[in-house]
């Protein structure tokens, strides 16, 4: 089982009303809850570990998680509100603002995160769940006692206006990326990690050096570029078609990849260390593939696995 760690949240989206003034409608949503929807739809077996709280938007997030098929029972629900993020749109531009003080999600601690069992072969860590503290250290600590036999991937999704203390954040991050094997990351977030005026290729092999076994840069409409352990590098394009949306398309593109590599046999620490180029083409592609269904509608709609 791949386990999905990290946040789980409402987005409110304006929408008019009878009386023409906008109004706003709740949407499940979160980067980590965006990639084990996607996951469970392509009918990988999926789970997801986050705190949810018994409200009734908590109760959306756990029916939306359960009719994609991921697995709830790792969920730690609490009587804590669930996080709110608002949105405004003004000439197609978002903006957020987020309600997430004492939530479920970020409230979290190191003691509440449950023991593993060894069915879940692989954990996927992310998104604003890995800034939010206490929740953030909550997730470090998880990683820290369960990750070491297990195939573990980030995408850090660094979102600067979430981060408190950047000295803090820097070290948590860092300490994580040390214990991956897979490093998802925009050119965006590695020019925050390595501000340096260095190439993007020099700061992916730097943060190679850190400890991942293949780190997978995306470049947005210019495609993904994958660097793999041993210095090989695999480049592929991002898929042609007409963009209706991109919400969700990075969390998509992730499950993608993570599904191609476990349907291949090579979503282990062993298989990543050893894998192909040709089989990280492959996960790339997959992942490609499977973003390109979910920007071409609108909202983070990825596709069911019989959709391709």
């Amino acid at each position: 089982m791949i386990l999905c760690c990290g946040e789980a949240l409402i987005d409110m989206i304006p929408a008019p009303t009878d009386s023409g003034r906008d109004g706003f409608v709740p949407h499940s949503g979160g980067a980590i809850f965006n990639t084990a929807i996607a996951l469970g739809r392509l009918r990988v077996r999926t789970g997801m570990l986050t705190g949810l709280s018994r409200d009734m938007f908590g109760a959306q997030l756990a029916d939306a998680l359960a009719a994609s098929h991921v697995d709830t029972s790792h969920i730690i629900t609490t009587d804590r509100p669930t996080t709110l993020a608002f949105v405004k749109l003004t000439d197609g531009h978002a903006t957020y603002s987020f309600y997430d003080e004492n939530t479920a999600g970020r409230m979290l601690a190191p003691d509440d995160m449950p023991a593993l069992p060894d069915d879940i072969s692989t954990l996927y860590f992310g998104g604003i769940s890995l800034a939010c503290e206490p929740g953030a250290d909550a997730y470090a600590a998880l990683l820290a006692r369960e990750g070491k036999d297990r195939a573990v991937m980030i995408d850090p999704n660094i979102r600067p206006s979430f981060i408190k203390d950047e000295a803090r954040y820097r070290a948590r991050l860092e300490a994580m990326i040390a214990r991956s094997d897979i490093l998802k990351i925009s050119d965006e977030d590695l020019n925050w990690i390595l501000p340096a005026p260095d190439s993007l290729e020099s700061k992916v092999r730097k943060m190679l050096t850190m400890g991942p076994a293949l780190i997978i840069l995306t470049k947005g409409g210019e495609g993904a570029t994958a660097v793999l352990a041993d210095g090989a590098e695999v480049s592929v394009p991002a898929q042609r078609v007409e963009v209706v949306d991109t919400v969700g398309a990075g969390d998509t593109f992730n499950a993608g990849v993570l599904a191609k590599l476990s349907q291949i046999g090579a979503l282990t620490k062993s298989g990543l260390r050893q894998i192909s180029p040709d089989m990280v083409a492959e996960a790339l592609e997959f992942g490609a593939r499977v973003a390109a269904v979910t920007v071409s509608r609108a909202g983070a709609n990825p596709p069911w696995a019989e959709e391709l």
